[in-house]
């Protein structure tokens, strides 16, 4: 690994505006501010020379680490074992609330529980991914990192002002801090770093830091507490959910795919996507995901964020329609990629991409799960209005003059649009919710054209999308080509899950991509898709395949696959998008999509284990 952590070696720590990853080894890698896809404080992650750190680690290279979340928060604690004593590493981000701020803090507690540890502390910032110099000014009271932009960043110590001074300090030609502390059992210090602060560095009190952890720790044990979910993966569920909170942008109520960018699909390969945006698309699995488990107030704000997008540019857009595929998360479209060439990538895997250039590609399939998830929602309570429903309108009236045409598809492909099915069939769950909530609220509709063209893409997808040899569904019209998220075809109603035809579609992805359990999106071989190299499992779909199994009535093997799924999860429960084939996470860390699904699962394989 050339000196990189493995990915599933994080753990995450947010304040519901951004987040940080931190190693079992207690460095923080990657740190964004002030939003999830703003420019890197710290990311070794993507380059460990230029790519900036904080690290808090034993000063003896033999030890022992382990990793766990407090129980039912979102506090990291990363403990070091050695002959001589064990220390711990609290990380937290205080919680930032839903007002717009420059100001986060990453606190991080250092303590001795046991014998004696003399700890090296190295903060090492990069400004703007590595870009940006700084200067280093420290006072009696801390620390301040001066970039040549104006961005600051100051460490403030935790101490008390009669507490014997236990550190020493040191520098370095790149204006770095180095410290190195020794502790015996029952002792503490730590470091608050701070943007955005708005005065100079300040020693923090231990009654002071106290308060902090206390609100912390009751911030998300209140927040956990609202979940309805009682099953059988009760701490993977809510651990899933969590995970999913700390990737919320709480000012708007958008939930990023991923907080990383370009961590690769494939070591070395150029699989490597910017991730710190939404995509309508996760729309849907949210609203259900988070309905399901009782967290209404996070499905209320994301249906809020969601129904703008529906609203801003309804029955607009031309050829390449209303909806864009991806947002930021203040629901700006300006997503332009661009390549860090200053940067080796993660493990070397070049390049480096911030921005998303799919962004403007013709992805059909969004407009059935944006219908999808506002009908789900409205059926529970949350009314859509006039003016949504309006804007509803429009956008159909747009679908229903463009759906017939070749699309980039799911997956984002770079290879040349097609004819997708999973497009087609999603357009068909965008006209059949629109005339589900027309009839059942008698507004007015065009209902005669949408039942047209909701039966004309049926019948198409019927007789295209089906390949009578392979006795499947297929990944677009005149291909043999099987591709895994028709898997969802019957979890949205299109079939039955005991449609014959179903059965034979799902007993064909079992053949075809699926390996001891884990599912491929599809073969890039058979189908090129614009991009060399080749990619891990994805986990989202085998969640997808738990589900379409349980549907479909085969629950033994539904609980199988998901049990072994879990055996795929790091150590702290979290998923990145894909898995390797010996068993390492590949791909962002960690990934909505995917603790998305497994919730979903979990919801369906309950019910069906329930039902038997």
């Amino acid at each position: 690994m050339n000196g990189y952590p493995l990915i599933e070696n994080h753990g995450l720590i947010g304040d519901l505006q951004t987040a940080a990853l931190v190693t079992t080894e207690g460095a923080v890698d990657w740190f964004c501010s002030p939003r999830f896809d703003s420019p890197s404080v710290f990311g070794a992650l993507l380059d460990k020379e230029k790519g900036g750190h904080c690290t808090v680690r034993p000063a003896h290279r033999t030890h022992t680490t382990k990793q766990l979340y407090l129980p039912d928060t979102a506090v990291l604690v990363t403990r070091f074992m050695t002959e001589a004593g064990a220390g711990e590493v609290v990380d937290f981000m205080p919680v930032t609330g839903t007002t717009v701020t420059s100001c986060h803090r990453l606190v991080r507690l250092v303590r001795c529980v046991r014998g004696s540890m003399t700890f090296q502390v190295e903060i090492a910032p990069r400004f703007d991914y590595g870009r940006g110099k700084h200067e280093l000014h420290i006072t009696q009271h801390g620390a301040v990192f001066a970039a040549e932009d104006g961005t600051q960043l100051t460490m403030n110590p935790i101490r008390e002002p009669e507490d014997e001074r236990l550190d020493e300090v040191l520098t370095d030609q790149g204006a770095d801090l180095h410290l190195s502390l020794t502790l015996k059992a029952g002792q503490q210090r730590g470091l608050i770093l701070e943007m955005g602060a708005e005065g100079p560095p300040a020693e923090v009190r231990l009654d002071a830091y106290q308060r902090l952890f206390d609100e912390t720790v009751a911030f998300w044990r209140s927040w956990l507490a609202q979940s309805r979910y009682t099953g059988r993966w009760r701490e993977v569920v809510e651990r899933s959910a969590m995970t999913l909170k700390l990737m919320t942008f709480a000012p708007s109520g958008a939930v990023v795919a991923a907080p990383t960018t370009a961590l690769p699909e494939q070591l070395g390969g150029e699989r490597n996507w910017d991730y710190r945006f939404t995509w309508i698309r996760d729309a849907s699995f949210s609203v259900y995901a988070l309905l399901g488990l009782g967290f209404t107030e996070e499905a209320r704000a994301f249906i809020a964020w969601l129904s703008d997008r529906v609203r801003e540019r309804a029955g607009s857009g031309g050829n390449t329609g209303p909806l864009n595929i991806m947002y930021k998360v203040d629901g700006s479209a300006d997503l332009d990629e661009r390549i860090l060439g200053h940067w080796e990538g993660y493990a070397g895997s070049a390049p480096v991409r911030i921005g998303n250039g799919a962004a403007t590609q013709l992805q059909l399939d969004i407009y059935g799960e944006a219908l999808d998830s506002i009908c789900f929602a409205h059926q529970r309570g949350f009314e859509v209005g006039y003016e949504g429903w309006n804007s509803i309108r429009a956008n159909l009236d747009w679908l229903a003059d463009h759906w017939d045409q070749a699309e980039e598809g799911i997956w984002e492909t770079r290879g040349g649009r097609q004819d997708f099915t999973y497009g087609r069939v999603m357009s068909w769950v965008a006209f059949d919710r629109a005339l589900r909530l027309a009839a059942s609220n008698g507004w007015p509709s065009a209902a005669g054209r949408w039942q047209t063209q909701r039966d004309a893409v049926y019948e198409q997808v019927m007789a295209k999308g089906w390949n009578g040899q392979e006795r499947a569904f297929v990944q677009h019209y005149g291909s043999d080509v099987l591709d895994s998220s028709l898997l969802r075809m019957a979890t949205v109603g299109f079939l039955s899950p005991e449609d014959p035809m179903w059965a034979s579609a799902l007993d064909a992805i079992e053949r075809e991509l699926v390996s001891d359990s884990l599912v491929y999106r599809y073969n890039p071989g058979a189908s090129p898709d614009g991009l060399r190299g080749s990619e891990g499992t994805f986990s989202l779909c085998t969640f997808m395949y738990v589900d379409a199994l349980a549907r479909a009535g085969r629950t033994d093997k539904a609980r199988l696959v998901f049990e072994k799924m879990m055996g795929y999860a790091n150590h702290l429960g979290l998923y990145s998008e894909e898995i390797d084939p010996t068993g390492r996470q590949l791909g962002n860390f960690p990934q909505a999509f995917t603790h998305l699904a497994l919730i979903d699962a979990a919801l369906t394989l309950d019910k069906a284990l329930d039902r038997r």
